[in-house]
């Protein structure tokens, strides 16, 4: 069993008039325990959503969502939901609550009723594991974006979940901190098994995960390895998508007719196709 299960998903805001609108019509998709998936899509086509939905922040309208087996909509369970699936938002500033990097790391497992040993345990493992250890006794506020949305990702760890989804994380992020950001998250994914659902508009973060999924209108797209969903460049121009650098300047040339004999993902692939046209 599939430890995230998508059945019929639908929600539907209220609105100011007292009707609904739907943004998620219907949607099936099964997520594999320490996975790593990219969630893509222009703005407005419910990603957002589905990683509130995924928490338990929020709860479908219609159809089912199972985390480890566990339905969201049982009352009961949403807090255990809540500790398997953690939550990174866009601005790390609304995340971090603690005058001190340490207290604001152990503010989730304080919640959980986690005895102090324990936490002191978790604490001190979720800062190493982000590489943020050495700035335990610093103030958040005077970290760097990449140092605080590192920090909101240990927050997540020490909670012990087993699936961190991060809305967007790098978006507020100058290149350094995007890096640390994607280091961080690749780290966690590679070497604990985590499994990672990424929101983002970065093409170049997206070809570093395992599976692209892509969303438009409330529906799931397109689904498959990077190579097999960036290579549809055409398809996803016209749903108002981007594809890669590299796949872009290869797409241009083609058109152009040049063909260099491939649709690279990395600049490195793209490059050796230059290298290779030129021989």
């Amino acid at each position: 069993m599939a430890f995230i299960q998508i059945k019929g998903l639908r929600f539907r805001y209220e609105t100011e008039e007292g009707g609904a609108r739907e943004v998620l019509h219907g949607v099936d998709l099964d997520i594999e325990q320490g996975e790593f998936v990219a969630l893509l899509g222009h703005n407005g086509c419910g990603k957002s959503t589905m990683a509130k939905l995924l928490n338990g922040m929020y709860l479908p309208s219609e159809g089912q969502l199972l985390v480890d087996g566990i339905d969201t909509r049982d009352e009961d369970r949403q807090l255990d939901v809540r500790r398997r699936v953690g939550l990174v938002l866009q601005n790390p500033d609304n995340q971090l609550v603690a005058g001190v990097v340490e207290e604001d790391v152990a503010f989730g497992p304080e919640n959980l009723g986690i005895p102090p040993e324990e936490i002191r345990r978790r604490v001190d493992g979720a800062l190493k594991a982000v590489d943020m250890y050495a700035y335990r006794t610093h103030a958040p506020h005077k970290l760097s974006g990449g140092q605080k949305q590192r920090v909101a990702i240990a927050g997540v760890i020490a909670m012990e979940t087993q699936c961190i989804v991060l809305d967007e994380p790098t978006a507020m992020l100058d290149p350094r901190g995007r890096a640390e950001v994607m280091e961080t998250i690749q780290k966690l994914n590679r070497e604990k098994g985590i499994t990672i659902i990424l929101i983002t508009h970065y093409m170049d973060e997206a070809v570093q995960a395992g599976r692209v999924v892509v969303m438009d209108g409330g529906h799931v797209l397109m689904d498959g390895p990077p190579r097999q969903v960036f290579s549809q460049v055409e398809r996803l121009k016209r749903h108002g998508l981007d594809v890669p650098q590299a796949t872009e300047l290869c797409y241009r040339l083609q058109a152009a007719g040049i063909d260099l004999g491939g649709s690279p993902l990395f600049v490195e692939e793209c490059i050796e196709l230059f290298r290779k046209s030129l021989a």
